[in-house]
């Protein structure tokens, strides 16, 4: 069995890049089909792992606190997410997802066809091997926004 040639880190980079412009093509699509920009989409994202503070969804989302003030506004216009205080600090409010916004976002990761479909092409271990490689990568810097 030969060896497969190293990869430099240059053509990692470029291989990230096309991938995640698949996918975020893919993500802003399907959020467009629950008539959803991309980053309200992306905010619905975030919060599927849990409620978050104003702060830390527009450091995540990298965009003003203004901007992500409209953005939650118009959600919780739609019912998708609302705003509670947060339990130890009464000046901050935290966005947690409502059942039809965790609906909303299953049905987006649904309609994400391209993407599935790559990522079905992997078998369970494969699948498993790529998680943990993406965690490690992306988790161990500590400025670096988990989405």
């Amino acid at each position: 069995m030969t060896a497969l040639p190293r990869v430099d880190s240059a053509r990692l980079m470029e291989l990230l890049s096309v991938s995640l412009a698949a996918y975020y093509g893919d993500f802003t699509i399907a959020a467009a089909s629950e008539n959803l920009t991309a980053s309200q989409g992306k905010t619905l994202n975030v919060l599927r792992r849990g409620p978050a503070s104003m702060s830390v969804l527009a450091t995540t989302l990298t965009c003003d606190a203004s901007n992500m003030t409209g953005i939650v506004d118009r959600l919780e216009k739609r019912g998708l997410v609302r705003r509670k205080p947060s339990a130890s600090d009464r000046r901050v409010k935290n966005v947690a997802l409502t059942a039809e916004g965790e609906r909303v976002i299953d049905v987006i990761r649904g309609k994400m066809h391209h993407t599935l479909a790559g990522l079905g092409r992997l078998d369970e271990q494969e699948q498993d091997t790529l998680y943990a490689l993406l965690e490690r990568v992306f988790t161990a810097q500590p400025a670096a926004p988990r989405l």
